[in-house]
């Protein structure tokens, strides 16, 4: 395995750690008290997928970080396309300072704030990312939690003798990364079974709409410009 990957999921496992100590350790109580017994487990997988999930049958609350989420962050192209990335920079957490331990220690708190909206009856399908998501987002920022999870995961990664880099990303220019793509080119985007090959439809300011189809069907997506890859 190369060595950026190996470190990526070592991190993964701090992340997790860092999630259970800080995070769980405080809203434990809170969250048991609106489903009696719920648990919750962490994982690191080895893609870029990185959500939140609710088990009813085993009533139990899983949290992954993908380890291809957590190398594309160590890099100004691939950390640009991050919805993490633009909550930083546009709500102004950590003062809008977009860093790699900035990114991670915010990925902590955006899943765990589903987690919250979850255990608050607040996440519905359709509505996943919606005000009450982000009330309990900036709660964690506002109390000092994420500062915590910041410093519990520096101090996690330095015992092993690991360096998050807390420097800013010199993101790349936008409108010089939309240069790169035009209407007509063919590109795929996603991973593994969930990958997916179609057509650039427009390009957008930060995405491209791709049209996939599928059988007799088309579908489009927005696709962040960092996450596609130009297909012979």
């Amino acid at each position: 395995m190369p060595q950026q990957s190996s470190n990526a999921y070592t991190i993964g496992t701090l992340m997790c750690q860092a999630t259970r100590d800080i995070l769980w350790a405080q809203a434990e109580g809170w969250v048991q008290q609106k489903r009696p017994g719920a648990g919750l487990a962490l994982r690191v997988g080895s893609g870029l997928a990185t959500y939140h999930r609710f088990d009813p049958r085993q009533n139990q609350h899983l949290i992954t970080y993908g380890a291809r989420m957590i190398a594309a962050k160590h890099e100004p192209a691939t950390a640009q396309g991050w919805l993490s990335t633009r909550e930083i920079r546009g709500r102004g957490y950590f003062g809008g300072q977009v860093s790699v331990l900035n990114l991670l220690a915010h990925t902590c708190c955006h899943e765990f704030a589903h987690l919250l909206q979850h255990s608050a009856g607040q996440r519905h399908y359709g509505s996943v990312h919606n005000r009450h998501f982000y009330a309990a987002l900036d709660g964690l920022h506002q109390n000092g939690t994420a500062l915590a999870i910041r410093e519990h995961l520096t101090g996690l990664a330095h015992e092993l003798g690991l360096d998050i880099p807390n420097s800013t990303l010199l993101l790349p220019d936008p409108a010089a990364a939309r240069r790169h793509w035009q209407v007509g080119d063919t590109v795929s985007f996603g991973e593994g079974r969930h990958e997916k090959q179609g057509e650039i439809t427009r390009v957008n300011r930060k995405t491209c709409t791709v049209m996939v189809r599928q059988q007799s069907r088309c579908f489009r997506y927005r696709v962040p410009l960092a996450l596609m890859t130009r297909q012979a």
